[in-house]
């Protein structure tokens, strides 16, 4: 199938809000169930005839047989009667992204490029560590926010991704690790990080429904406390996802002047520094126990002197923010502008912001030689399709 290319229409550079496109019906006509609250599967299947009574025992089984066997054949749900599990099947779809390459770095990371129903490449990656195993989930095919060392941003928005993408992610993850049937204890797959291609509070009901899911305790069963979502700062949803979602908060600052920031996140130019740490102090749930992670990019020459990391340790300080700072060395793509701070600039800036109390790991670049870390995400596709060449006749 070929891919539907109309992008959103952006307003503009400093406020590129996208305008929410409709979903894309299936082509074969099913009803998607994942990324389907219970109480929307109950009344999908009252609709299609089933007895009210019926429709909520059947979405009761359907969604455990999903959630926690993670099974997408209707034929293996033993308990829905042998005569009536073709009915569900004509009628109803239990779908994963498709899978279009997976890829192993030398490191363990893990990263794959998927498909949406309607053509779209978007890319996943695991990162396996000895205490905890992340996945790095996407939120959109593509994203509006330009920030200059971000090669993701280098690609225009194509769509939100809808709840079933984002929950299939997930699920998909634990396909590939066999982490079914879905337990709570001995998983690889342990933390999930909005922090893929995206930014997750430009398509905040989705990612919302979908992480609802996540946490249920009878859905995939995560904890909140291992949910990180990271924003560039789109500081007016900012209170509503501590409300209606209760994550954890990762906010991409990586400069600590108006000056700097316009330049390598355009977004400061609508949202500026001071306006997006009041939002940080204002979110719901954040203490001590649960600080607000600051994501530092390391570009040399450019956000990384001692003054820039004291004037760090100043802003947090002012506002009273329970916070940790990730830095996170540069890392390079084609045709990127800048370069990444010396491993001797990195530790000085660590050393000036841990000095102060606050902790400021560096973070390990992962699955570089696959083009899965940091900043790194932009569709494999994309790239060989401006590779190839045609064969000599």
């Amino acid at each position: 199938m070929s891919a539907d290319t109309n992008l959103m229409p952006i307003p503009g550079a400093v406020d590129p809000v996208p305008v929410a496109r409709a979903a894309v019906p299936r082509a074969d006509g099913l009803v998607e169930l994942v990324g389907l609250p219970r109480e929307k599967i109950r009344a999908e299947f009252e609709a299609a005839g089933l007895e009210p009574k019926q429709a909520k025992l059947r979405a009761k089984q359907v969604w455990h047989w999903i959630y926690n066997r993670g099974v997408t054949d209707f034929s293996a749900m033993s308990d829905i009667a042998k005569g009536q599990r073709p009915w569900f099947a004509e009628r109803f779809a239990i779908s994963r992204p498709e899978v279009v390459e997976a890829q192993v770095s030398s490191d363990g990371t893990r990263k794959w490029l998927l498909k949406t129903h309607d053509g779209h490449d978007f890319e996943m990656v695991f990162i396996p560590d000895a205490d905890r195993g992340t996945l790095c989930v996407s939120s959109q095919v593509g994203c509006t926010l330009n920030c200059r060392f971000c090669h993701t941003g280098t690609m225009q928005l194509v769509r939100n991704l809808e709840p079933a993408e984002i929950v299939g992610q997930v699920m998909l993850a634990r396909d590939a690790l066999g982490e079914w049937p879905s337990q709570p204890e001995g998983r690889m797959l342990t933390n999930i990080v909005m922090m893929g291609m995206g930014e997750p509070l430009y398509n905040f009901d989705n990612v919302r429904d979908a992480l609802k899911i996540v946490m249920d305790g009878d859905g995939l069963g995560l904890s909140r406390r291992r949910i990180t979502l990271s924003t560039s700062g789109v500081v007016p949803m900012m209170a509503r996802a501590g409300e209606e979602i209760g994550v954890n908060l990762a906010v991409s600052l990586h400069a600590v002047t108006k000056e700097i920031r316009d330049e390598i996140v355009p977004l400061n130019r609508k949202y500026g520094i001071e306006q997006l740490l009041e939002a940080c102090a204002a979110y719901p749930g954040a203490n001590n126990a649960r600080r607000i992670t600051f994501e530092y990019v390391m570009l040399k020459d450019k956000n990384d002197t001692d003054e820039h990391a004291r004037e760090l340790v100043r802003l947090i300080r002012r506002y009273r923010l329970p916070a940790k700072v990730n830095l996170i060395p540069f890392n390079p793509w084609p045709g990127a502008s800048y370069e990444c701070s010396d491993p001797d600039r990195i530790r000085a800036f660590s050393n000036i912001v841990f000095e102060a109390g606050i902790s400021a790991p560096v973070r390990t670049p992962r699955g570089r030689d696959i083009d899965a870390a940091c900043g790194q995400l932009k569709t494999a596709a994309e790239r060989k399709r401006r590779a190839k060449v045609p064969s000599a006749a």
